[in-house]
């Protein structure tokens, strides 16, 4: 049988809940304690699961000898915390975004790489069932592919009703369009060779983004982006053997060649149980800390989606 497994945490906001009660009744795994500048937050959350607060990331480590660390702090947060998570040998699981623009994701990274350490980024809709579901469907299929990803946001609301600091609200494309952004290099094959602007981000001005993504293996992708303006978030892949549609993002349906019949899959139990993607995540997660294969974006992956958010806004 495997060694228990200790998993902290550093944050203690609605992700920090929510990954506890995705990690809390693993078998083997404790959770062995929580560090957060809101103390009183984190002291309810440690009565809930049981467990003790510390007084920083150093006391955290070395009270628990944690095997594992979920970071879930803000974004503008995010470098300093990770860069002293990463002074400790443990596995380093950040929340997304892993920086609020390309160079701060640039110094998470560069921070991690020096370290040595395994570092992993919280994609959770790569773990929906109904991503897992669609790469499913693609498997085997040689065809190239037609990814169309409709996003939409708003800065106002941004800032207004979430409560986001202007320096996020003003890059909101990292901090919440790479949820969907994400998906161009999950389901998109080889690496991104090229990003043509059709319609460009005009920071003065938000409304429509159009972006082509070109793909090394052939694969095509279509970025259109709805700002300051109403619309939902939806996923395609075409390919001449099938259509498959992610609407809303946690259910996925298919459409076969020769028919109209649309199928939708059912969602995973543990997509309904807990914040979808979250279990499988800390599976994962747990996985990856033993040394053993697992479905995670690494710190690097997250790299490369967020310059794919620079390159289809423009921006350096």
């Amino acid at each position: 049988m495997a060694s228990g497994l200790k998993v902290a945490f550093v944050g203690a906001g609605y992700m920090a809940e929510e990954h506890m009660r995705a990690f809390a009744g693993l078998p083997d795994v404790t959770i062995a304690g929580i560090y957060s500048r809101t103390r009183e937050r984190a002291e309810k959350l440690a009565a809930v699961h049981g467990t003790k607060v510390y007084d920083s990331v150093s006391d955290l480590y070395s009270r628990t000898q944690a095997d594992l660390v979920v970071v879930t702090v803000i974004e503008l947060s995010m470098a300093d915390v990770a860069a002293a998570c990463f002074e400790h040998p443990w596995t380093v699981l950040l929340e997304k975004p892993a920086g609020y623009d390309l160079a701060d994701a640039t110094r998470i990274r560069d921070a991690a790489d020096r370290s040595g350490r395994r570092a992993f980024v919280a994609f959770n809709r790569r773990a929906y069932s109904s991503t897992r579901q669609a790469l499913e469907m693609l498997k085997g299929s040689s065809s190239e592919r037609f990814i169309k990803v409709i996003d939409q946001q708003d800065q106002q609301s941004a800032m207004l009703v979430n409560k986001q600091p202007e320096l996020v609200a003003r890059n909101y494309m990292f901090a919440n369009s790479i949820h969907l952004i994400d998906y161009f290099r999950v389901l998109g094959r080889g690496e991104v060779a090229s990003v043509e602007p059709i319609v460009p981000w005009k920071p003065g001005r938000p409304g429509l983004v159009l972006a082509k993504i070109n793909f090394s293996s052939g694969d095509v992708g279509l970025y259109e982006g709805i700002w300051d303006g109403p619309g939902p978030w939806i996923v395609t892949v075409n390919t001449p053997e099938q259509r498959i549609e992610l609407r809303p993002l946690e259910r996925v349906s298919v459409q076969l060649r020769g028919s109209r019949a649309v199928t939708t899959r059912e969602i995973d139990a543990d997509d309904t149980a807990y914040k979808p993607g979250l279990r499988y995540q800390a599976v994962q997660a747990i996985a990856a800390t033993r040394g053993q294969p697992a479905n995670l974006a690494t710190i690097g992956d997250s790299w490369h989606s967020m310059k794919l958010v620079s390159d289809i806004f423009g921006l350096r």
